[in-house]
């Protein structure tokens, strides 16, 4: 099932600049969305690619980088396999860099995984990498298919991420 997430301050943390280019995960962070609004997570026969409580998210947030002067767009990805931002092309990756060169600022909507793929494809650029989300635990639901195509997470329950506990050499 998605990683689940809450949300970050990402308001505080742009202070001072003016730019920011939007770095979404097309799937666990739009399906967190779509639970926490209780909404489907996708509408099969009005938007394939796109997850409408997530496209919501985005633009809420764009308004509130507007109000704070700082301006804003949003880095696509539309096709299925480019969905886990985690596990992007190289190609996708030179085509980030590429756009974020133009912003003081990357807010990436994602896991620490996806902000670590985001980190090293615009490290050379000078962008300021921004975490948007970070992870609370995975999602345990139920898929549902309802007519005329909505796609949902019912009865979903968040469990919690076991932590590991990693022994230093020379600790007992």
């Amino acid at each position: 099932m998605p990683i689940h997430f809450n949300d970050l301050d990402v308001i505080s943390e742009i202070s001072g600049l003016s730019s920011a280019l939007i770095v979404p995960c097309n799937m666990c962070p739009a399906a967190t969305v779509a639970v926490r609004e209780k909404k489907p997570f996708m509408q099969l026969f009005r938007s394939l690619l796109k997850s409408a409580p997530f496209e919501e998210y985005i633009r809420t947030l764009q308004s509130q980088l507007q109000i704070k002067r700082v301006n804003s767009k949003v880095f696509r990805s539309n096709l299925y396999h480019q969905w886990f931002l985690c596990m992007w092309t190289s190609g996708q990756r030179k085509k980030l860099k590429k756009h974020a060169k133009q912003y003081d600022a990357v807010i990436v909507l994602g896991c620490d995984s996806a902000t670590e793929t985001v980190r090293d494809s615009v490290e050379s650029t000078g962008c300021k990498v921004i975490e948007g989300m970070e992870v609370a635990g995975i999602m345990n639901a139920i898929l549902r298919f309802h007519l005329p195509g909505n796609v949902s997470f019912e009865d979903c329950k968040i469990v919690p991420i076991s932590q590991q506990k990693v022994m230093m050499k020379g600790e007992n």
